[in-house]
């Protein structure tokens, strides 16, 4: 599977700080697993939930080659059907967000695009069931469907806490929308990503954002 960029800015968004119990809910390769890995302490366990068997062998794969293997663990089933012996401190998500636009062909891009499989009330639902308490939940959407996510969210105790748009000039419309929940309400930490600057060279946040993932500077 190619390493979108929604998942690489996600991974490199997401506060990870005291996160100790960590899950990444539709891993796919494993990118927004390893990337958050990398990020976190040798103490904090990485657990992923993939419903595909083949995506969930090649997550499986790219972490036993990994410097963090001994740190996560693939779980080949629907989040429906996960039911852990634990909470998470830390749930991570890259969804599918095509809620009623035209499907892709192809059975396999079908399912990872478009909320056939989860739709965002399971996800709400999941959530609000493997989060703890003081737990954060991290996910990147498009603009039209964050506003539509957050609406869903609150009746499960879920408010946005943190919100960033991501353009990839400042010209031009707002494309994704990165944001954290919590379970409590308060004030929302509101910012902006910008891919570039002027011409074809990385804006100097996005630099930073990305420093220790890209070999590109």
């Amino acid at each position: 599977m190619k390493v979108g960029t929604d998942a690489v800015l996600l991974a490199a968004w997401a506060d990870v700080s005291a996160a100790q119990q960590i899950l990444d809910i539709g891993t796919g390769s494993g990118v927004i697993a390893l990337m958050i890995a990398q990020r976190t302490p040798p103490s904090a366990h990485i657990d992923t939930v993939e419903i595909e068997k083949e995506s969930a062998d090649q997550a499986a794969e790219n972490f036993s080659n990994s410097p963090w293997r001994s740190r996560l663990k693939v779980h080949q089933l629907p989040i429906q059907e996960f039911f852990p012996p634990l909470q998470f401190d830390l749930i991570i998500t890259n969804p599918p967000y095509f809620n009623k636009s035209l499907e892709p062909p192809g059975e396999k891009r079908h399912h990872v695009r478009h909320t056939v499989t989860l739709n965002y009330e399971e996800l709400l639902s999941a959530v609000d069931r493997l989060l703890t308490s003081n737990g954060r939940f991290n996910l990147i959407l498009p603009f039209k469907e964050a506003i539509l996510f957050t609406d869903l969210a609150s009746p499960y105790g879920l408010f946005c806490s943190r919100r960033y748009d991501f353009k990839t000039r400042s010209e031009k419309p707002c494309e994704r929308t990165l944001m954290e929940f919590s379970r409590q309400v308060q004030s929302v930490d509101t910012g902006e990503i910008l891919l570039y600057d002027k011409g074809v060279e990385w804006s100097s946040s996005y630099q930073v954002l990305m420093s220790q993932f890209y070999l590109k500077g």
